[in-house]
């Protein structure tokens, strides 16, 4: 028998061989039969499923989409998993699935737990979510938040759909900005022992560069200093690169964030290395033009509107040939089967470039996946919050998540689209009720956990439960809502939209609140979850257990607590 993961290709496997069927009799002409194309009905009311092979035939077959709809039906066998199916202008074949199959996946859930919905579409194949990356030259910002929201749970659901996912973070520890935070850090260094020193014009003047620069002499003492007027010594910004990193790294653990790789930027230019391999690659293709004293990737000859810098003229790569080499290094060296880096929207010139550029290195643009976000507008009573009260400065991640907490950080940055603006209430990310969609879901967790936690003080488990005593209205209509998140898994994994997440969250919540008030609203002691006949009790015990799965396990795609009280 098929379970919630596999009913639709079973059944899709069902109406091709009716189809065939069909044909074979004769009540349909000798036509190829595409796929079966099984998809959800918009309304509820319609069935849970519905083919719409009849209208995608009509054409080749020159008949009406009704008539090939009952032809189709009429050979379609008596199967436990639905009832008969029923056929609808203007040409569908509706299925709801049968009772029986229902309580069944009450079952399929417990068994699964933790894996619950698992899927196989990666089928093993290796994924890399490179995301925030921010540059190492400041504490991350509300912005990088949602970021890292998005991309730790588009891994999360890529794990979950059957890939094998690495999570990284490119540390951008080479370049002009890197050099201006050395700069920068040494002259509050050197400022902190009495010298009278200016801050470098594009340096960067944020109190944190004083911590940093506090940090280094509370170690080390005067060991950096050096006789003024002479260069500041290059272990020095190293030193406050690993610091920053240090400092990232804490912010994003705190946030639940954890990298399998942090990869330097500077390990491109070791000698045989990623850029010496890539840029080798262009070379060998003609597709490397010195012009005005600089070197060229020729992109224009490959779709692009124009050439693009490489090395400059005076023999500094650009980011775009870093960049370049990255991704050599993703697709060829390291061999990833899916790239999928997740920028934010103020990159959105560059996508088409990288495209190109790994097409030219000999990767499949196709398998790099860039996914744009906007950046969050904070408010508080309505009105925009734009510099942090603590410092004056911009809002940290940090104080973000010290005010609302990780969680709520989370649900509320993948709740939008990542290409869709979004304002973060403030205050109802923190309101304990049920306007607040994280008190919201994770409230729904808790009193799953309450009812079996009552259960077990009056000596009853879910153990033992026959779910064949699960048939009321309320209780099928969660456990239906428990069988969407295969699907929700699926379009997170392939649509690359991890804001289908939360809003089923909401929606499996929902389910939940309305067959425990189903309950409440009733005066019968019979209509209770916990009731004097306990084989029902059990039964309804066994649904209460599945839905706390299925509820726990899409908070941790999120990468959300689920809470046993609240």
């Amino acid at each position: 028998m098929p379970d919630t993961r596999t009913i639709r290709p079973y059944l899709e496997g069902l109406v091709a061989a009716a189809a065939k069927a069909a044909v074979a009799a004769g009540d349909l002409p000798d036509v190829a039969i595409p796929g079966a194309a099984i998809e959800r009905p918009k309304d509820p009311a319609n069935g849970d499923f519905a083919s719409t092979l009849p209208l995608r035939l009509a054409r080749a077959a020159m008949r009406p989409p009704l008539d090939i709809a009952r032809a189709i039906v009429h050979h379609l066998p008596a199967d436990p998993a639905i009832e008969p199916p029923a056929v609808a202008p203007p040409g569908f074949i509706n299925f709801r699935l049968s009772q029986a199959f229902l309580q069944d996946q009450v079952e399929h859930i417990i068994a699964a737990g933790p894996a619950y919905a698992d899927l196989q579409l990666g089928a093993g194949r290796s994924a890399q979510v490179e995301f925030v990356s921010a540059n190492p030259t400041g504490p991350l910002h509300v912005g990088n938040g949602r970021g890292a929201a998005i991309g730790d749970a588009l891994a999360n659901a890529l794990a979950a759909a059957g890939y094998r996912v690495e999570r990284e973070y490119y540390i951008n520890d080479a370049g002009t900005q890197t050099d201006n935070f050395a700069e920068t850090l040494y002259a509050r260094y050197q400022q902190l022992f009495g010298r009278d020193v200016p801050l470098p014009e594009d340096g960067y003047p944020g109190a944190y560069m004083v911590e940093l620069a506090e940090e280094v002499r509370a170690r080390h003492g005067d060991a950096f200093l050096r006789p003024p007027g002479e260069p500041m010594p290059p272990e020095l910004g190293q030193l406050g690169i690993e610091l920053m990193v240090g400092r990232i790294r804490k912010t994003l653990e705190s946030f639940g964030v954890r990298y399998d790789r942090w990869y330097s930027e500077k390990s491109l230019y070791e000698p045989g290395g990623a850029y010496e391999q890539a840029m080798a690659i262009l070379r060998d293709a003609g597709m490397l033009v010195e012009r005005d004293g600089a070197l060229w990737f020729a992109s224009s000859e490959l779709g692009e509107d124009k050439d693009n810098v490489v090395v400059r003229s005076d023999g500094r790569p650009t980011y775009y040939a870093s960049d370049i080499a990255y991704h050599w290094d993703k697709f060829l060296r390291r061999g990833f089967d899916l790239v999928i880096d997740v920028w934010g929207a103020d990159h959105h010139g560059h996508v088409s470039r990288l495209k190109t550029a790994t097409k030219a290195v000999g990767a499949d643009p196709e398998a790099l996946q860039i996914l744009l976000y906007q950046l969050v507008t904070l408010k508080r009573g309505g009105e925009v919050v734009r510099l942090s009260k603590r410092s004056g400065e911009i809002i940290t991640l940090d104080e973000l998540v010290e005010e609302v907490g990780a969680d709520a950080a989370r649900f509320f940055f993948l709740l939008r689209s990542p290409g869709a603006q979004m304002d973060f209430d403030l205050d109802l990310a923190v309101k304990q009720s049920s306007e607040n969609p994280v008190y919201y879901v994770q409230y729904a967790h808790a009193r799953l956990c309450s009812i079996l936690e009552r259960a077990r003080e009056q000596g009853l488990t879910p153990d033992g439960g026959n779910v064949r005593l699960l048939t009321a209205p309320h209780e099928l209509a969660l456990i239906r809502e428990m069988m969407q998140l295969a699907d929700v898994i699926e379009n997170v994994a392939t649509r690359f939209e991890p804001q289908h997440l939360p809003h089923y969250a909401q929606d499996l919540a929902t389910a939940f609140h309305a067959f425990n008030d189903a309950f409440k609203q009733q005066n019968d002691p019979s209509l209770k979850v916990i009731t004097e006949d306990a084989e029902l009790s059990r039964a309804r015990l066994r649904l209460v257990l599945a839905a706390r799965i299925a509820l726990a396990r899409v908070l941790g795609l999120m990468g959300m607590s689920a809470p046993e009280r609240m």
